[in-house]
């Protein structure tokens, strides 16, 4: 972005880039946007106007012995004072209604306008924040990019009408006005404009220091609300922890700064526009001393120097306007460059060139070297390679951290192996676009995601396409159809924010019937059944087994108990396959696998083996 501080780009700071980003959106209101700029054109001639008709009456009825040019004599001949004097009163009342009209479709035709684009921007942004990947989401603060997407939205289209719109009027009534000062009189007109050097150079430095002022508040806000929308998305936590003192200071540190700098901000405006005020009040002073005198001189006549003072008391208002404005152009400025900022962050996944649409899989699944790290100088996994067969039951087991969800998270492609390439039927996967990729993997997790919708819509998410029946024959196999139907609503219930008004056992149900719906070939089951009681686990690990039936599935657990009949057993530490094979090869083998299943088999021995397999064998 460039610095100098003459050109445009250094007093309006980013708005250049907004609007080259923009410009598609704003392109398609251009009949509303021309409409509005030809009302702003016709006002801007309109209030040139406004004075003619005082000057008239000052001349022509109030001091008629003066001499005036020969065209208003002309224009004027034979006319009675009072007649006159009527028809430019009503001139006065009949330019000031032109000018309003005109204003008021400029501002409606801009407000509108100004809607449609924020509104295509905000929903641009919201699409371009769900394709963006985990790696980015994983860093970025919830508060902070719902602000963008909400607040700094909204100061873009609020000051696009109560500040730029305005501000356009008032400097092309500046041009036209200096220019008919400069055909009224070249010397007043200089003058007049002897103090604009100063103006611009003050003008200039303050608003590059508003500007940066409000980024920091900018900053600051989307922290406060990222601290608000962490505390709340956790509030059993922080009521169980006794957190609330912490975290109020948090954000009370924040608020303080916050108020601080908008203090700063308002400082600088009221400033600015108090040195304009002085500006002005110079300017006039010395065009009176200079104007009367050349009034008695009969250089010009008093009419002439009642239009000029108007026009110079009127075109020096775009000077208060910008004062006024600064402060509020900057914020949008900031707000804009937070959300193009957002726009231009490329996501790391996506759909490589000359990528297409998946087949049908059949569920064969295998790594070929695969290295993977979050950061480059952290390895997660580490050469693995492994070949799973359609309908194959897998379970992957190993201590926290060792990369469990890692591998799966690769077989979503929400990363890509840093090395390596992971293959289904024998393809990369970077060779097929996303969507139809993820749409034939069903996935449910240990706390698995509801969303404030009806059952219906939240089993529906699996296959949008899904009918009524489906919907149905999916709860039914998740062991959900019973308890959905004892619901107010039944399928029409509306459920709180992630499921809040259902048990645990009732979300995970409900999470298996949306991935049953999908009918997908392959399945992973991350840690599906923990925290629930009894009742509620055989409940669930039923409709496991009924969902898995015929399916390639990855089944990550810490239980053992759960991975005995898996065709194939991953166990993992540290990046690396240690030890695979089945229940009874592993238990042979006599290492990691079996000392860890006979360690559990010590601490929980009344366990139901039978209750916490998954089932899973072809």
């Amino acid at each position: 972005m460039a610095k100098k501080p003459n050109s445009l780009k250094a007093a309006l700071p980013g708005l250049w880039q907004i609007v080259r980003q923009f410009w598609p959106q704003i392109s398609k209101q251009r009949r509303l946007i021309a409409g509005a700029f030809l009302a702003l054109i016709a006002e801007t001639i309109l209030r040139l106007l406004e004075p003619w008709p005082l000057k008239f009456i000052f001349d022509r009825v109030i001091m008629p012995e003066v001499k005036i040019g020969s065209g208003e004599n002309a224009l004027f001949h034979g006319l009675n004072p009072m007649v006159l004097l009527t028809v430019l009163a009503l001139g006065l009342v009949g330019i000031a209604m032109l000018r309003g009209a005109v204003a008021y479709f400029s501002t409606v035709s801009m407000t509108v306008a100004a809607t449609h684009v924020m509104s295509d921007i905000r929903s641009k942004l919201y699409s371009h924040l769900q394709q963006l990947s985990l790696s980015f989401h994983n860093k970025a603060k919830t508060g902070d990019l719902i602000t963008r997407v909400t607040y700094d939205i909204e100061r873009l289209r609020e000051v696009t009408v109560v500040a730029a719109l305005p501000l356009l009027t008032n400097f092309l009534t500046l041009f036209g006005m200096l220019s008919v000062m400069f055909w009224l009189n070249w010397e007043l007109a200089l003058i007049a404009i002897a103090v604009l050097p100063v103006f611009l150079l003050t003008t200039t430095k303050m608003s590059r220091q508003i500007r940066k002022v409000a980024r920091t508040q900018r900053k600051r806000e989307g922290a406060m609300a990222a601290t608000v929308a962490e505390s709340i998305g956790a509030i059993k936590v922080v009521q169980a922890l006794s957190l609330q003192d912490r975290l109020e200071r948090s954000f009370s540190s924040h608020n303080r700064k916050s108020l601080k700098e908008s203090a700063k901000t308002q400082k600088l405006r009221a400033g600015q526009e108090r040195l304009v005020e002085i500006l002005v009040a110079t300017a006039m002073a010395m065009v009176l001393i200079r104007g009367v005198e050349l009034v008695l001189q009969g250089v010009v006549t008093p009419g002439d120097l009642l239009v000029f003072i108007t026009y110079l008391k009127v075109a020096f208002k775009p000077m208060r306007q910008l004062a006024k404005y600064t402060g509020q152009i900057a914020k949008a400025a900031a707000s804009g460059e937070r959300i193009v900022d957002l726009l231009e962050t490329v996501p790391d996944i996506r759909d490589s060139r000359g990528a297409v649409e998946a087949p049908a899989f059949r569920g064969e699944v295998r790594c070929e070297q695969v290295t993977f790290g979050y950061d480059a100088d952290r390895g997660i996994l580490k050469n693995l390679n492994f070949e799973v067969k359609p309908g194959q039951h897998v379970a992957i087991v190993g201590p926290s951290g060792g990369g469990k969800s890692t591998l799966v998270s690769l077989l979503l492609r929400f990363y890509d192996p840093i090395e390596g390439q992971v293959l289904i039927d024998g393809h990369d996967l970077r060779q097929y676009k996303l969507e139809s990729l993820r749409q034939q993997v069903s996935i449910v997790l240990q706390d698995s995601v509801l969303f404030a919708a009806t059952v219906r819509d939240n089993i529906a998410y699996g296959a949008l396409e899904a009918t009524n029946e489906e919907i149905e024959s999916a709860a039914r196999l998740a062991n959900a159809h019973d308890f959905i139907m004892a619901l107010p609503q039944g399928y029409d219930t509306v459920l709180g924010e992630r499921g809040a008004t259902l048990s645990g056992g009732q979300r995970q149900r409900i999470a298996i019937a949306r991935a049953a719906v999908r009918k997908a070939p392959i399945v992973i089951l991350d840690e599906p059944t923990v925290g629930l009681d009894n009742e509620s686990e055989h409940a669930v690990t039923q409709a496991l087994e009924r969902l898995t039936q015929g399916c390639t599935t990855f089944l990550i657990t810490h239980d053992l108990r759960a991975s005995m009949k898996a065709d194939q057993i991953f166990y993992i530490e540290k990046g690396q396959i240690l030890e695979r094979g089945d229940h009874s090869e592993l238990m042979r083998l006599g290492k990691r696998y079996a000392a860890l299943f006979q360690l559990q088999s010590t601490i929980y021995p009344h366990r139901s083996t039978v209750r916490n397999s998954y089932a899973l064998s072809a």
